[in-house]
C-alpha cells in the first residue's frame, strides 16, 4: 500500500513502520505545535539563522548551503567563527566563484573534512557558470545538481530557504526519533534509515518546514544529547517511548510514575508484537536499566581506523635577515587531504625510519649533506575518521651564515614553497600538520641537543664557513 499523502503534501501515515514504532495522527499534530512552540522561545542566536531571513531568496539559499555543509560532522560552537568569516569574504555565490582552491582552502584550514569545502567551491562556480547564478529550487534538483550534497543538506536547504514540506534526518534528529519510537536497531542499517527518513517525512509541519527542522535538530542538540540528556525539560517528553520505559520502571521499582500537564495520563504503548522486528532493540544488545534512554539510538559496530605511521622532515632555514622560513610541499589534487600543504612526508612501510630522512626530501630533487644538525622530534598521533595517523617527526635546521652564498628559492615550482611560520599558520595547512609544527616548537624551546650532527671529513673549522649551499641541497641527479 503506497503511503497516503495529505492535501499539503506531507506524508500522514507510514505504512511500514510497525505500529510500536510508529506516531498517530494526533501524536503527530501535538508534537508538532510543542516542538515549534518550545523552539521558538529557545532556539541559539546562530548566525546563519539571521541569514535565512533574507528576502533576498539566492542569498538566504546561499547562506544556509554554507552554514549546512560547515556543520557536516562538526560542532556549532566550532563553525561560528569560520562561517563569519566565510561570510565576510565571500557573501554571495558569485564572489565565492571567483575564488582560487587554494584562498578556499586557506579559509578552511582547522575546519576539518577539507573536501567540504572544495565542494563548495565548485558548487558556486557550477551555479554561476551553468546554471545562471540560480540555486535548484527543491530538495530534488539540489540533490542531483549540487556537488557535495546528499539528502540531508538538500533536505535542510529545501525547508529553510525555500519553505518546501520536506523532512531531514541527520544524527541529532535520528538520536530524537530512535528515543520517541524506542528504534533500537541499528541506526545505520537500511530498515532503521528508511523508518527514520520516513518518520521525518511525516513529522514535519507542512505550515513551517524550516523552523520544524531546526527544531528538531535544536532538541537533539541542548536536550536529547547523547549523554545526559535533560528530559524533565524535553517538550516532547509525554510522547517519548523511552521516556516512559524510565517512567514505568520506577513505578516498578515502587517510585512514583512522574507526569506532566493534559497529557500526563497518556499510557504509551512500548510492547513490539512483531516478531524479528528489524526496528527492536536485538537480544545481544538488550536494554540496560542504567543508561534509560541512552539504551537508543544503537549503532553497528564501527570499522576500526587503519593504522598508519608516516616520516616528516621539518626542513628549517635561519636566514641571514634573522627570519626562519620552512620548506612545505602541496599534497595532490585528489585524496586525503587534497591541495593542502605540509612538510615533506612519506608513508613508512616498517617500524624502521632511520633510513627515510633523505628520501622524504630526495622526492623534492633535494639530497641531504652529512653536516646539517639533524633533530629528532617525536611521534605525533593524529586521528582522521578513518585513519589513526601516527607522524615521526624529524627535524633539519640550516643556518644561512654557515654557508657561503644565501638560499637560491625556487619561486617556479607551484608545488613547493618556503614560508615563515606566520604564512604556514594561515596556508592552507591542516590541523594535523599545525600538530607536528607545535611538537616542533616544543623541543626547540627546550633547546634540545642535537641528535646526530656529521663533520665534512676535512678540518671542519676551515671549511665549516666556506660550504656552499649546495652542498646542503644537492639538486637530484637527471641520470
Amino acid at each position: 500500500m503506497k503511503r497516503k499523502l495529505s492535501n499539503k503534501g506531507n506524508i500522514i501515515r507510514s505504512s511500514t513502520v510497525p505500529l510500536c514504532h510508529d506516531f498517530s495522527e494526533t501524536e503527530v499534530t501535538n508534537m508538532r505545535f510543542s516542538l515549534l512552540e518550545w523552539y521558538r522561545k529557545n532556539k541559539r542566536d546562530l548566525p546563519w539563522r539571521k541569514q535565512a531571513c533574507n528576502p533576498d531568496v539566492n542569498q538566504r539559499v546561499y547562506a544556509v548551503w554554507v552554514s549546512e555543509i560547515m556543520l557536516q560532522q562538526t560542532q556549532v560552537a566550532t563553525v561560528i567563527d569560520y562561517y563569519n568569516k566565510w561570510m565576510k569574504r565571500w557573501p554571495t555565490f558569485e564572489d565565492l566563484s571567483k575564488a582560487t582552491l587554494e584562498e578556499v582552502n586557506e579559509m578552511w584550514a582547522g575546519l576539518g573534512y577539507y573536501s567540504r569545502g572544495r565542494r563548495l567551491f565548485e558548487g558556486a562556480k557550477k551555479v554561476v557558470e551553468e546554471l545562471g547564478g540560480q540555486m535548484p529550487q527543491d530538495a530534488e534538483s539540489l540533490l542531483k545538481q549540487l556537488p557535495g550534497v546528499g539528502r540531508y543538506t538538500a533536505g535542510a536547504i529545501a525547508s529553510i530557504a525555500y519553505n518546501q514540506a520536506t523532512g531531514l534526518v541527520d544524527g541529532n534528529v535520528i538520536r530524537v526519533l530512535c528515543r520517541l519510537r524506542i528504534i533500537g536497531g541499528d541506526s545505520t542499517s537500511q530498515p532503521v534509515t528508511d523508518a527514520l527518513w520516513q518518520h521525518a517525512e511525516r513529522l514535519v509541519d507542512p505550515d513551517a518546514p524550516g523552523d520544524f527542522n531546526q527544531a528538531m535538530m535544536e532538541l537533539g542538540a541542548v536536550v536529547c544529547t547523547p549523554k545526559n540528556p535533560d528530559c524533565n525539560n524535553c517538550p516532547l517528553k509525554n510522547y517519548c517511548k523511552a521516556y516512559f520505559q524510565v517512567q514505568k520502571q520506577k513505578q516498578e521499582n515502587g517510585k512514583k510514575l512522574v507526569t506532566n500537564g493534559k497529557s500526563g495520563n497518556t499510557v504509551l504503548d512500548i510492547e513490539c508484537t512483531l516478531d524479528g522486528c528489524h526496528l527492536c532493540l536485538t537480544e545481544s544488545d538488550s536494554y540496560d536499566k542504567s543508561l534509560g534512554v541512552m539504551n537508543y539510538p544503537r549503532k553497528g559496530r564501527k570499522k576500526e581506523a587503519r593504522e598508519e605511521r608516516t616520516a616528516v622532515c621539518i626542513l628549517c632555514r635561519r636566514c641571514s635577515d634573522n627570519s626562519t622560513k620552512y620548506f612545505i610541499v602541496q599534497r595532490p589534487k585528489k585524496g586525503l587531504l587534497a591541495g593542502m600543504w605540509e612538510f615533506p612526508s612519506l608513508l613508512l612501510e616498517s617500524e624502521d625510519d632511520s633510513a627515510e630522512l633523505q628520501e622524504i626530501i630526495s622526492k623534492y630533487g633535494l639530497t641531504l649533506s652529512s653536516s646539517q644538525n639533524r633533530i629528532q622530534v617525536g611521534e605525533v598521533v593524529h586521528i582522521f575518521s578513518h585513519i589513526h595517523q601516527t607522524y615521526v617527526v624529524h627535524a633539519v635546521i640550516i643556518n644561512d651564515s654557515d654557508v657561503e652564498q644565501e638560499v637560491v628559492e625556487d619561486t617556479t615550482s607551484p608545488t613547493t614553497r618556503w614560508v615563515t611560520k606566520e604564512i604556514f599558520m594561515e596556508a592552507a595547512v591542516s590541523t594535523a600538520m599545525k600538530k607536528v609544527f607545535k611538537a616542533f616548537e616544543g623541543v626547540m624551546d627546550q633547546k634540545p641537543k642535537v641528535n646526530k650532527k656529521l663533520k665534512p671529513k676535512d678540518d671542519p673549522k676551515e671549511l665549516r664557513k666556506q660550504k656552499a649551499i649546495d652542498s646542503f641541497f644537492k639538486p637530484k641527479s637527471s641520470n
